[in-house]
């Protein structure tokens, strides 16, 4: 099987693809431990005094709760702290990031020597919640141990390797963990009290939906993960410490605008866009698959006025109603936020996704009327547009619109000649989740219907091993893929839900096994 693999990269993108790959790093350390934070939201909104079970709570009989599970002391503020909550923000979840993050850049090792070095800062900082010392700290501690075992790389005499592993790494871990102690931590509490006041300023004098301006075509440009998993995440963690919840949670993943947006372009939509605009609303309303719509806006970019206006206007009615969650919504799927939605704040939660909704419909339907004529005259050129913009969703970030099934004949894949009996199939992308998982959802099925077993998963490119047999990933993406993974197989596609390339490697599979059985 062979495909064809021509994509050009992005011109003079150079600073959007710096911000970018930024931001992949940052997700990279947060994502894989999203449910470390939505277990630690689902504590607190139970057992934190103003929550479900907590010691203002009204159901008395659970009470006992307050002292079991959170350990019954009182902080300074007077909030219950000692127990489960409190070392499950300071300790864990910092600890989680930087071990993931050292894992990033130096595997196992680096992993261990991160979380060493972010245990300094977090001491260091007297109880502050960490989670920025913990992305500083966790990469940098890696980096640095990779650099020092360079020094002595193939000098090594046999048999000693694992002594002078174990202790370079355990001597680098106590000097650069003493340096985090002492010189790192009182500079990173600064920076990190100072980001957190101006974002405090920004939500007390009413002007945080402004962020929504370069949040919302942020979005559409992939750059979201540096503004969420980089500030939004971290501080609005704190917040929740502080406060018991946060709005910065849903200053991105509000699924409202893109709700909007999608119930706007099926009842005003033409051709393609109208067609597929239904499918999309269930998943990036449903499933928290906030991709699906980026191709309509690169489509008619007039419409980033609309999902502007409806960022804002959920933002601003969480700052009304001082509504927040109590963790991150990911995806950001309305059960989730509904899940995280701290238990004072359903109504303003709820009423901020309608409202951010209703907003960016009525924005959108004018811009829609106004070309809707001339777009009916020439579907062929609206879907011919839609088609394109489906592609520059693609060279932006790498990321695919997950529904645009009608579409994807108008692209092409690209890859290799299968020279390998394939057992393990892996879809590879940046988060190694979102549409990944999906388009190996769709493989799967495929395989099972023409009664083939083969291993299909999902992975991050940066967690490929090099044993996957066939790599599936995104255009733009499979140079990376060639060099996590150079003995696989690798097909690109840009579709992950619907790629004419899958009943092919179904086809090699199964031409592969009639071969061998004969």
């Amino acid at each position: 099987m062979t495909t064809t693999s021509a994509t050009t990269a992005p011109r003079g993108g150079g600073a959007r693809v710096a911000v970018q790959r930024f931001g992949t790093f940052l997700s990279g350390m947060i994502m894989p431990n999203i449910a470390a934070f939505i277990a630690w939201g689902l504590v607190t909104a139970m057992f934190i005094p103003n929550g479900w079970f907590g010691s203002d709570s009204p159901v008395a009989a659970w009470r006992w709760a307050d002292s079991a599970i959170l350990g019954g002391g009182e902080a300074s503020d007077g909030s219950v702290w000692t127990g489960l909550v409190g070392p499950m923000i300071t300790y864990m979840l910092p600890l989680l990031i930087a071990y993931t993050g050292g894992r990033i850049v130096y595997g196992v090792r680096g992993a261990v020597i991160g979380v060493v070095v972010t245990m300094g800062v977090v001491i260091g900082a007297e109880g502050t919640v960490m989670f920025l010392g913990a992305m500083i700290c966790g990469p940098l501690a890696a980096w640095i141990l990779k650099q020092v075992d360079k020094i002595w790389a193939g000098r090594i005499k046999p048999g000693f390797e694992m002594l002078v592993d174990n202790f370079s790494s355990g001597i680098l871990g106590f000097l650069l963990a003493l340096a985090a102690f002492f010189g790192l931590a009182p500079l990173i509490k600064i920076f990190s009290d100072a980001l957190g006041a101006a974002v405090g300023w920004l939500i007390e004098t009413g002007l945080i939906p402004l962020a929504s301006i370069l949040v919302e075509p942020a979005k559409v440009l992939f750059l979201n993960n540096a503004i969420n998993h980089g500030v939004f995440t971290p501080l609005g963690s704190e917040q929740v410490v502080e406060n018991g919840k946060s709005l910065l949670f849903l200053v991105e993943a509000n699924p409202g605008p893109g709700a909007g947006l999608l119930l706007a372009l099926t009842v005003f939509g033409v051709g393609a866009a109208r067609a597929t605009a239904p499918g999309a609303f269930i998943i990036q309303f449903l499933g928290g698959i906030h991709e699906v719509y980026f191709p309509y806006v690169l489509a008619k970019p007039l419409l980033i006025l609309a999902m502007i206006g409806g960022g804002a206007t959920g933002v601003l009615t969480n700052v009304i109603f001082n509504s927040g969650l109590r963790a991150p919504a990911a995806p950001g799927s309305i059960f989730a936020v509904v899940i995280q939605t701290a238990p004072d704040s359903y109504l303003g939660v709820i009423v901020s996704v309608v409202l951010a909704a209703a907003v960016t419909f009525l924005i959108a339907m004018p811009i829609l009327l106004a070309s809707r004529k001339r777009d009916l005259a020439s579907e062929a050129d609206a879907d011919a547009r839609l088609a394109e913009s489906i592609a520059a969703t693609s060279a932006n970030k790498g990321k695919e619109s997950s529904v645009l099934s009608g579409l994807a004949a108008n692209v092409a894949g690209g890859g290799d000649v299968a020279t390998k009996t394939i057992q393990k199939v892996v879809f590879a992308c940046d988060a190694g989740m979102g549409s990944s998982a999906m388009g190996a959802s769709v493989l799967r099925n495929k395989f099972k219907k023409a009664g083939i077993e083969v291993d299909v998963s999902n992975a991050a490119i940066a967690n490929l091993t090099g044993d996957e047999d066939l790599v599936i990933t995104q255009n733009e993406l499979t140079p990376r893929a060639r060099q996590k993974a150079p003995d696989a197989v690798h097909v690109s596609v840009d579709n992950f839900m619907n790629s004419p390339r899958y009943d092919e490697v179904v086809d090699l599979v199964k031409n592969q096994r009639e071969g061998a059985a004969e």
